[in-house]
């Protein structure tokens, strides 16, 4: 056993866990934050994107220990202070960004890190940032479009689809 210490989502959390712990399995199971989703377990859909200092990172490909010392955003830590969706979160159910809900913690993950890179993508920009998240009911036109609205842009020219 391990002792890890990191902050998530602002706070600081100090466990034990074998090595050989994910940070799925430290995240849902230790401290109990289930937004992050586990689809695949071999890193290639995306629904279990967090942010470990500041940068997007697979969970399921990721150990405990390796957080340790690092600062951790979940999408349970999106919300705003006030707990309101944040403006990535109200653009999603805005523009119908999601259908089942099992990609979109990923996916506003994966979008919160693109428009801190990029504050206002183009469509192909966003395409082409989301390519290691798999979503199987939307077809991807309103999460780009949730995504474009996000960063400001005007979207009421596009249909929605």
């Amino acid at each position: 056993m391990t002792k890890v210490t990191m902050t998530v989502n602002g706070k600081s959390v100090s466990k034990e866990v074998s090595g050989n712990t994910l940070m799925t399995e430290f995240l849902r199971d230790e401290l109990h934050l289930t937004g992050t989703h586990v689809g695949c377990d071999t890193s290639q859909c995306g629904a279990c994107v967090i942010h470990v200092d500041g940068v997007s990172v697979k969970a399921c490909s990721m150990f405990a220990a390796e957080a340790d010392g690092a600062e951790v955003g979940t999408i349970e830590g999106q919300a705003n202070a006030d707990g309101s969706l944040n403006v990535i979160q109200q653009a999603f159910q805005d523009h119908h960004g999601l259908q089942c809900g099992f990609c979109t913690p990923g996916m506003v993950m994966t979008a919160a890190s693109l428009l801190k890179e990029n504050p206002r993508p183009t469509e192909h920009e966003i395409r082409d940032y989301l390519e290691g998240n798999i979503c199987r009911c939307t077809g991807y036109h309103n999460i780009v479009k949730a995504i474009m609205a996000a960063s400001g842009q005007d979207v009421s020219g596009i249909a929605a689809e």
